[in-house]
């Protein structure tokens, strides 16, 4: 016993990125003291334990290795922040659900566990999102160019942003697994990129995998038969929503694409491309990005006064939305033949916010949405 007291104390102490200088001056012993117990060379006088377990916040009963209290109490609030992420749907912005008591949460939850990796990237995540809901990415445009600039010199002002980019530079100085390492990177390369700062979002983003040695790719590669199929299913199916994004993303900033007959066309393209992949119309998570494309469809097609093509597509999108929201709470199993070896389990789906279209319909025009409102299956639109 205490050998194991002694290790515990010692990977406690570690993990919380504390010194036995530290440890010995809240006890009020010495750091020769604390060393001795470490290194298994006697152990803390049994007065002295619950005052052990107390700095790092943890039960008698873990203390002497019987874990569960404190990773159940990390565990609790990170489904608290979770759940409070999940509920964004992918919206950001004031009115989408404010994020600012998750925050204190997590503040307060790293005060008692401190450099807890789990706590410190969902603090970082939720000080992106926050500081987007609070101060938005603004955006300009510039006399004669079709392309929307970042407003580098305002953004840099988000002090929610600056908060978080100090928690991921902070987090990828401890030893974390490499999905935490990965989803930094990401948010680090996003905020860099909107506060001006190009060339730290580029050497981080150099520094990564290419697309031909992800794990999705490589994954297809190494296996065969039934399970290569899996993986190469799922790879398309992430392919997919990738390439939506990507694609959309190119026609909307640049204002000229955007508003001609050319952006459209691409758009429907991508869209008959999923189609063609999922002819039986069961398109799992792909149901989510084919409601945004017909939504920009519609959205584009009305603002070009096409608007028999933008009720239609509105329609598809709407379809869509109905049908990724009823499936979504529970496993699916996909059956086209590309991507029938694929199943997802409860939970795998990103939940669409209730607020959905309240979100939506303020991008199109009234005379737009006048329209909409002749017909009685859009009627949950407006309410």
């Amino acid at each position: 016993m205490e050998i194991t007291i002694g290790k515990n104390i010692k990977d406690l102490r570690k993990k919380d990125n504390r010194t036995q200088e530290d440890l010995a001056k809240a006890l009020g012993v010495t750091c020769q003291a604390i060393s001795r117990w470490e290194s298994g060379g006697g152990y803390p006088d049994m007065e002295l334990v619950p005052a052990i377990a107390n700095y790092f916040h943890v039960s008698i009963d873990e203390l002497f290795g019987y874990h569960g209290d404190r990773e159940a109490q990390i565990q609790a609030i990170v489904n608290k922040a979770n759940a409070a992420i999940n509920a964004l749907g992918g919206f950001l912005g004031e009115g989408h659900g404010d994020l600012t008591d998750t925050v204190e949460m997590l503040r307060t939850a790293l005060e008692e566990y401190p450099n807890e990796p789990e706590l410190m990237i969902r603090l970082a995540d939720c000080l992106f999102y926050l500081g987007w809901q609070k101060n938005g990415v603004n955006s300009k445009a510039k006399e004669g160019d079709p392309y929307q600039y970042d407003d580098a010199e305002r953004n840099k002002e988000n002090i929610y942003w600056q908060e978080s980019l100090q928690m991921y530079n902070k987090l990828l100085s401890l030893d974390i697994p490499t999905k935490y390492r990965e989803a930094s990177h990401l948010f680090m390369i996003h905020m860099y990129k909107y506060m001006g700062e190009y060339e730290k979002a580029k050497a981080i983003a150099i520094e990564q995998p290419s697309v031909h040695s992800c794990k999705e790719v490589l994954l297809t590669l190494a296996t065969v038969g039934e399970e290569q199929a899996k993986y190469e299913g799922e790879l398309i199916i992430t392919l997919l929503s990738h390439l939506h994004g990507t694609v959309s993303r190119s026609v909307l900033i640049n204002s000229d694409i955007a508003s001609s007959e050319y952006g459209r066309k691409v758009l429907l393209s991508l869209i008959r491309l999923m189609e063609a992949v999922f002819p039986d119309e069961r398109c799992g998570k792909v149901h989510w990005d084919l409601r945004y494309l017909y939504l920009i469809l519609a959205r584009l097609e009305s603002q070009h006064g096409e608007h028999s093509k933008a009720l239609s597509y509105f329609e598809k999108g709407f379809d869509h939305h109905k049908e990724y929201c009823r499936i979504s709470t529970n496993a699916y199993s996909y059956s086209a033949p590309l991507v029938a070896k694929v199943s997802l389990e409860k939970g795998q789906f990103q939940e669409s916010p209730e607020n959905f279209w309240a979100i939506t319909m303020p991008q199109f025009s009234d005379e737009f949405k006048k329209e909409l409102k002749k017909n009685e299956k859009f009627k949950e639109c407006f309410e």
